[in-house]
């Protein structure tokens, strides 16, 4: 297992494929992006295969999302996809995208074994849209997820962030949008992970307000009936249901006491928390002719020392220097 020392354990693996996007999203990076890893610090597919596989069948991983950046820009993607889902016991899978080209690419990811997506959309105004990821891409973004869903890819899971004074009104249209096309939204609270570290406490949208904000145009109720285990949102039935809406509120109500994440970047680092000042450099092991005991003695050291949480509410804590998209969500 994947044990800490507060009596967690991970069995959701998120695995970072890339750090390059597509999308210039203004809590992710500056308008210019950033410096990209070099080709060949990256992993290459086999070694991501490798890496998956000692986690599942050595180290009890049960459910693996695919992140980037942004991971449909991986050429191998699907032939990553098709090897995880062959590994037994057989792992969850899922994929976190922005949906650009996803259109193009869900029935081959279908095919091979991919169980669902999560797309990100934060607006369904194309002038916000690009105001907030700097490109004209809306109507791609949309395309893809209705592609998702055609796909078989379900549910579709929509991420929106709420960023003040840009789209914090949009909360209604965002809700009234994803029930009318069967998806399932989730909002979240935007978290320091920008690579400008203009991330400020007193300028983020908060759980309360997203919920003060959907209370004027629908009638919410705790869906206590679902039980949230590990999951991260709390949800909430949507005019008495069945559709459902979540709140992640991972600054005002962290749920670290429950997590059972870890995470890998695109070249080979375990990070047991998205806000983990260290990492555990799992590469020299892969290319260096280490066993595959060798490395999951490695991932289990790393995971023990998992602090008790991310520490946002504690003056101390300091915003770390890798941004969203280099780490994968």
């Amino acid at each position: 297992m994947l044990a800490d020392s507060y009596g967690r354990v991970a069995t959701d693996l998120r695995v970072s494929l890339t750090d390059r996007c597509n999308l210039r999203c203004t809590y992710c990076m500056p308008p210019e992006g950033l410096e990209w890893l070099p080709k060949d610090e990256v992993l290459t597919d086999d070694e991501v295969n490798r890496l998956i596989r000692v986690g599942v069948t050595m180290l009890g991983i049960e459910e693996i999302r695919f992140t980037g950046g942004e991971p449909l820009l991986r050429r191998g993607l699907t032939g990553i996809v098709a090897a995880a889902t062959a590994l037994r016991p057989r792992p969850q899978t899922a994929l976190t995208t922005n949906g650009i080209g996803l259109a193009r690419t869900a029935p081959a990811l279908a095919e091979a074994g991919l169980d669902r997506v999560n797309v990100s959309l934060d607006t369904v105004r194309p002038d916000v849209f690009e105001k907030l990821a700097r490109r004209r891409r809306l109507p791609d973004v949309l395309e893809g997820m209705a592609g998702a869903a055609a796909a078989g890819l379900t549910p579709v899971k929509v991420n929106a962030v709420l960023m003040r004074g840009v789209n914090d009104d949009e909360a209604p249209d965002l809700l009234a949008y994803c029930l009318d096309h069967g998806y399932q939204l989730r909002f979240i609270e935007q978290m320091p992970l920008d690579a400008q570290h203009g991330w400020r406490r007193d300028t983020m949208v908060t759980a309360d307000e997203i919920l003060d904000r959907l209370s004027a145009a629908y009638h919410l109720e705790p869906a206590d009936d679902h039980t949230r285990g590990s999951a991260p949102a709390e949800l909430f039935y949507v005019d008495g249901g069945p559709a459902t809406v979540g709140v992640i509120g991972s600054v005002t109500r962290p749920f670290c006491g429950a997590c059972d994440r870890v995470r890998l970047t695109a070249e080979g680092q375990v990070r047991n928390c998205l806000f983990a000042r260290e990492e555990s450099d799992l590469r020299p092991l892969l290319r260096g002719g280490g066993s595959d005991e060798d490395i999951a003695a490695r991932w289990r050291a790393a995971v023990a020392t998992k602090l008790p949480g991310h520490g946002i509410n504690d003056p101390s804590f300091l915003q770390p220097s890798r941004p969203m998209s280099a780490i994968g969500g």
